[in-house]
């Protein structure tokens, strides 16, 4: 189907790019600047920011309780942005979010960003959350029960590669993987995938700005060639946890999220994939609030078993 009118509207309303080279800090301040205040956010039990201390110092985390509980079942989320955007602020929205529809208590990461911090920094931060998460004397009161990962671009990448991570590690308490339109093979040749040709142009996020826009990470260190960096590439996906994987028809990283689930299944992983039809890249981030598409709360819910 054609692009969602009301995402149409949106995006011929945008102004042209700014010409010459990505300025990441002029563009974290651009996203910052339209973050809700927190009079207007999705009211929960409880949000506290708090610091994880792990072996490359402390990462900043925001913890969401839904309600009140003696314990909770946990949701670690990784915040998308073409691993140099997003912040705990820019993505709060979507933490609440599933905070509220699941019940579960999410832990928001605030992982170290290229370019300053240089792969696989943020990707250590994000494992090293997630085993502090499964710990004892976190004063998160994880139940024993549901430790689910959930992450949107980028950040569905950093889902991938932890499930991966904690697997080869023998952590086997991660439960669910959960993948928002997921980046995961940084190779963008556009004859790889028939999705980088047929959504290039119009639809939000163009395949021509990807190689930029993820030049930031890759020139940090992060090989394209590598597992960590491109989930695709791993060879043996057996013994990972159950997937959802959600992507978005006029997306150009969409027919990569969908191989994913397919290979999932092929080496025995329940993996369930769901396209939103006439979505774009981002819609989770900048479109929940239409309601067919606030529905990815819901079937994330019920893909936890949270119904």
């Amino acid at each position: 189907m054609a692009l969602h009118p009301e995402i149409a509207a949106f995006l011929a309303g945008l102004p042209a790019p700014p010409e010459g080279p990505l300025d990441p800090a002029a563009m974290r301040a651009a996203e910052e600047a339209h973050v809700a205040p927190p009079a207007e956010r999705l009211p929960l039990h409880a949000v506290e920011d708090v610091t994880v201390p792990t072996e490359a110092g402390g990462v900043p985390v925001r913890i969401y309780t839904p309600a009140a509980s003696g314990s909770h079942g946990v949701l670690v989320y990784f915040h998308g942005g073409a691993f140099f955007l997003g912040s705990l602020e820019t993505h709060d929205h979507i933490a609440r979010s599933l905070a509220g529809e699941t019940g579960l208590r999410v832990v928001s990461v605030g992982y170290r960003r290229a370019p300053e911090a240089a792969f696989p920094a943020g990707l250590e931060d994000c494992y090293a959350v997630v085993r502090w998460a499964a710990g004892e004397d976190t004063g998160l009161a994880w139940d024993g029960t549901t430790l689910a990962l959930a992450g949107d671009s980028s950040g569905g990448t950093f889902v991938a590669a932890v499930a991966a991570l904690a697997h080869d590690d023998g952590f086997d308490r991660i439960t669910h993987q959960i993948l928002y339109y997921p980046s995961l093979d940084l190779d963008f040749d556009t004859d790889r995938y028939a999705s980088l040709r047929e959504n290039a142009v119009g639809y939000g996020m163009e395949t021509a700005a990807l190689k930029p826009f993820n030049a930031f990470y890759a020139d940090s260190g992060a090989d394209p060639a590598d597992p960590r960096v491109s989930p695709l590439r791993r060879t043996d996906l057996t013994g990972l946890p159950p997937a959802l994987v959600v992507t978005a028809e006029h997306d150009p990283l969409r027919d990569e999220g969908e191989l994913y689930g397919r290979r999932l299944r092929s080496a025995g992983v329940p993996a369930v994939v769901s396209r939103y039809e006439g979505a774009g890249h981002g819609f989770v981030q900048h479109f929940s609030w239409i309601p067919e598409y606030h529905e990815v709360f819901a079937e994330t819910r019920e893909f936890l078993g949270r119904d």
